[in-house]
């Protein structure tokens, strides 16, 4: 059963598919700013890709994927080329890679960053080896336990360094955002973190491994920041500061799925609910709860005779960000 964070100082490893959108930019560098509490020994490239959502925009299958279409033909676009530009799990692990460099740099710290995976799971016992998989292994082999593994995208790097090395899950704690309460029962096909591999997901929940889930519906949400709060309170902190602003204000999803007024609009940044609970447990507060199993149709079920894990049920908004523009202004004075 996974307890709260003990001691003054943590072992991290961030797991993150960093240039699949803007959010995993702001968590990164939010944990680079702390170093007091958190001592990050690596980062690993997660895959992403969005290609899964071409079927079911091309049969407008969901309500979601219809009104996609309809703003994309208002924008004079079409599926076909949307279809050119959505990269393939492979380069966004490059891309993604080349991006955690990027925030390193801007943040001018030096952190060991690890290629992962370039594919997904194909059964449940398939192994997606990768240089950030091992890296995972060889951490939690040294040092003082635990290794906390914060998993910001689909979790294939932990899920290989789970199979390869099954002995690790005494001596790690996995935190993970995606999807919904693991008491709700949606299926959860636009959750990007799980639908992409879901083999992942289910090794995860179902290996025993200490689990922090910190679901992305109803509980990470909250964590919306708007167009004046970003130019207010992030624009001109430095040159990290004006980066994150640019990826805001210019934000690549927008233009993915055509939105319409983005200005006018708020944006969710997700993966700071991985460093908001190792910050400070108090500002995402969690219940204990028998582990779900993840069906064929992407629901959440329980079964009995289930291990135990942690799972957040709320968020305290407004002292995740205070702390997040306290350090970056204090970063950018230094």
């Amino acid at each position: 059963m996974t307890s709260h964070p003990t001691g003054d100082r943590l072992r991290v490893v961030i797991d993150t598919d960093c240039a699949n959108e803007i959010d995993d930019q702001f968590a990164l560098a939010w944990a680079l700013f702390a170093p007091e509490r958190l001592k990050v020994e690596a980062t690993v490239a997660a895959p992403f890709s969005f290609r899964h959502h071409l079927a079911p925009l091309r049969a407008g299958a969901t309500p979601f994927h219809r009104a996609w279409a309809d703003r994309l033909a208002r924008a004079g676009r079409s599926i076909d080329a949307l279809d050119r530009d959505l990269v393939h799990p492979d380069a966004g692990m490059r891309l993604s890679l080349d991006e955690i460099r990027r925030i390193h740099a801007l943040c001018r710290r030096e952190v060991p960053a690890h290629a992962g995976a370039t594919r997904y799971m194909e059964t449940p016992d398939d192994i997606v080896w990768s240089e950030g998989a091992e890296a995972i292994v060889d951490l939690a082999k040294s040092g003082a336990a635990p290794l906390y593994v914060a998993c910001m995208g689909c979790v294939t790097n932990i899920a290989a360094a789970l199979l390869r090395a099954p002995e690790i899950a005494e001596r790690i704690v996995v935190l993970w955002t995606a999807g919904y309460p693991t008491r709700q029962p949606h299926p959860q096909h636009s959750a990007l973190n799980l639908v992409q591999d879901p083999h992942a997901t289910r090794r995860l929940f179902d290996c025993g491994v200490p689990l922090v889930y910190l679901p992305g519906y109803h509980v990470g949400v909250q964590l919306r920041l708007s167009h004046p709060e970003v130019a207010q309170n992030v624009k001109g902190r430095g040159a990290l500061g004006d980066y994150l602003w640019q990826l805001y204000d210019r934000n690549p999803l927008h233009d993915m799925f055509a939105t319409e007024e983005p200005r006018r609009r708020s944006w969710v940044i997700w993966d700071m609910i991985d460093i908001a609970w190792l910050l400070n447990p108090d500002w995402v507060p969690t219940f204990e709860t028998p582990a779900p199993v993840l069906t064929s149709d992407l629901r959440w079920e329980a079964r009995p005779g289930r291990h135990m894990i942690r799972e957040a049920h709320d968020l305290q908004r407004d002292e995740i960000f205070l702390d997040f523009y306290a350090r970056l202004g204090a970063a950018d004075a230094g």
